[in-house]
C-alpha cells in the first residue's frame, strides 16, 4: 500500500473511533484532544526539522572535508565490491558509496545524530542519479530499506533510557537487541533483493555478508566476557572513540593534500539548512497522522484486541504489554520511545514486558518517519515497494525480539 493511502487510514480509522466514543460513549473532548494534538504535533515536526539544522550543518561539513580529502573515496574502494552487487546501478567509485557508508556506520554505532545527515546526503547523491525524479529507484529503496532495519551493534541509547528507569542492569538486552536487529536487516536485505532480483549468493555478496555476520558473532563473544557493569561504558567509549577518529582521520588527509578545511566545511555545511527546511512538510504530515491516531484511542483498541486473540488462542499473552511500542514504532520514533518508558515505568525496567519492550526499540527504526523524512527530502513521491520492505524487516526484527525476549528472560 502506498504511503499516501496509509497516512489517509490514519486520519479515516481516527474520526471512525472518535465518532464512535462521541456518540456511544459520550466523550465530548475527544475531538477537542484530537485537533489539539494536531497542533502539538505540527509544532513538534518543525521543531524536529529545527534541531536537526545544527546537526545536518556539521555533518555536511565534514562529509565535505571527507571527500576533498580523499577518505571517502578510500572507504568507498573497501566496499565497492560488495555495494556494486547490491546497488548495481551505482557507477563505481561513485562518492555516494562513501557516504552509504558513513551512514550505515553511525547507525551501527548507535550515533543517530550524525546517522541522519549523513543519510540525507546519500540520497541527495543517488537522487542525482535517478532518471525519474519523482519515482524511487531501486537504490534508494535498498538503501532505505537497510535504514529501516536498524542494523545496530551498540545501543547504547537503549541502556541510558533503561538506566534512567531502574533497570538493575541496564545492559542485560545488549545481546538480544544486537540479535534482533541483525535479523531484522537480514530480512529486509532479502525482501529488497526478491524485488530487485538480486543474487545473494553470489560469492562476493556471500562474502561480505558471512564477514560481517562473524564481526557481530565476535562483538558478540567480546562484550559476553565482560562484567555486566563494564559494558555499557565500554560501549560508550568505543562508539565515540571511533566516531572521533573518522573526524580526526578526515581533518589529517585533507590537510596532507593542501585542502582548506575551514572553506570546505562552510561549502558542505551551507547544504545542511536547505536540507532541514526542505524536510518540514513532510515530517509535518507523518507526524500529525500518527499522533491524530494515537489521541482518538485506536492504539489501545488494537492493543486489547491483540490481547483477546492472543489468550483465544491459547498462547502466552505477556508479551502483549509491550506491543504499543511494537506497533508504534514504524510509525513514530519518538511515540515508540515514549511507549516503551510507559511500559517500564507501568510493569518495572526489569520485567518481562519491560525488557522486551527495549528491545522492540532497538531492533528496527522508525520506517515512515524515515521513508518521510529522506523521501521527502529529494522530493519522492512515488515510493514503490520501499514501504512494503520495510515493514516486512520491521515484523522481522519485532518476531525476533520477542521469541529471544523469550528465550533470554521468561
Amino acid at each position: 500500500m502506498a504511503l499516501n493511502y496509509i497516512w489517509l487510514a490514519f486520519f479515516l480509522i481516527a474520526f471512525v473511533v472518535a465518532l464512535v466514543k462521541l456518540i456511544f460513549f459520550g466523550d465530548t473532548e475527544i475531538f477537542q484532544k484530537i485537533v489539539a494534538n494536531t497542533f502539538d504535533t505540527s509544532k513538534t515536526a518543525f521543531e524536529i526539522s529545527l534541531g536537526l539544522t545544527g546537526i545536518m550543518t556539521l555533518w555536511l561539513g565534514l562529509m565535505r572535508i571527507g571527500e576533498k580529502g580523499g577518505t571517502v573515496q578510500i572507504l568507498a574502494r573497501l566496499v565497492s565490491p560488495f555495494f556494486h552487487k547490491l546497488f548495481p546501478e551505482l557507477p563505481k567509485n561513485h562518492p555516494v558509496i562513501g557516504s552509504i557508508l558513513m551512514n550505515f556506520s553511525a547507525n551501527m554505532l548507535g550515533l543517530d545524530n550524525a546517522a541522519t545527515p549523513l543519510g540525507l546526503k546519500a540520497m541527495r547523491e543517488m537522487q542525482e542519479l535517478n532518471t525519474d525524479k519523482d519515482t524511487a529507484s531501486n537504490t534508494q529503496i535498498m538503501f532505505l530499506v537497510l535504514n529501516t532495519s536498524g542494523l545496530t551493534i551498540i545501543p547504547i541509547n537503549i541502556m541510558v533510557y533503561r538506566a534512567q528507569m531502574g533497570a538493575a542492569d541496564p545492559s542485560d538486552v545488549f545481546i538480544p537487541i544486537l540479535l534482533a536487529t541483525f535479523f531484522s536487516s537480514l530480512i529486509g536485505l532479502i525482501a529488497v533483493a526478491f524485488y530487485q532480483k538480486i543474487n545473494l549468493l553470489h560469492p562476493v555478496v556471500f562474502a561480505y555478508l558471512g564477514g560481517l555476520s562473524f564481526f557481530i558473532a565476535a562483538v558478540i563473544a567480546y562484550f559476553s566476557t565482560l562484567p555486566q557493569e563494564k559494558i555499557r561504558a565500554v560501549s560508550a567509549i568505543t562508539s565515540n572513540v571511533i566516531l572521533f577518529s573518522i573526524i580526526i582521520g578526515f581533518f589529517l588527509l585533507a590537510w596532507h593534500k593542501g585542502v582548506n578545511v575551514y572553506e570546505s566545511f562552510i561549502e558542505g555545511a551551507k547544504d545542511g539548512f536547505q536540507v532541514a527546511i526542505g524536510i518540514i512538510p513532510y515530517l509535518v504530515a507523518i507526524l500529525v497522522a500518527v499522533g491524530v491516531f494515537r489521541t482518538s484511542g485506536a492504539m489501545d483498541y488494537l492493543i486489547e484486541g491483540l490481547q483477546w486473540t492472543v489468550a483465544a488462542a491459547g498462547f502466552n499473552t505477556d508479551f502483549v504489554p509491550a506491543m504499543p511500542t511494537a506497533f508504534m514504532k514504524p510509525l513514530s520514533g519518538s511515540g515508540a520511545r515514549g511507549m516503551m518508558l510507559d511500559t517500564m515505568k507501568t510493569y518495572g525496567a526489569d520485567s518481562f514486558a519491560g525488557r522486551l519492550s527495549a528491545m522492540i526499540q532497538g531492533s528496527t527504526e522508525t520506517t515512515f518517519y524515515v521513508l518521510a523524512v529522506y523521501f521527502g527530502s529529494v522530493g519522492i513521491r512515488k515510493t514503490r515497494y520501499a514501504l512494503t520492505c520495510g515493514l516486512i524487516a520491521d515484523a522481522a526484527g519485532i518476531l525476533a525480539a520477542i521469541l529471544l525476549a523469550y528465550l533470554f528472560f521468561h
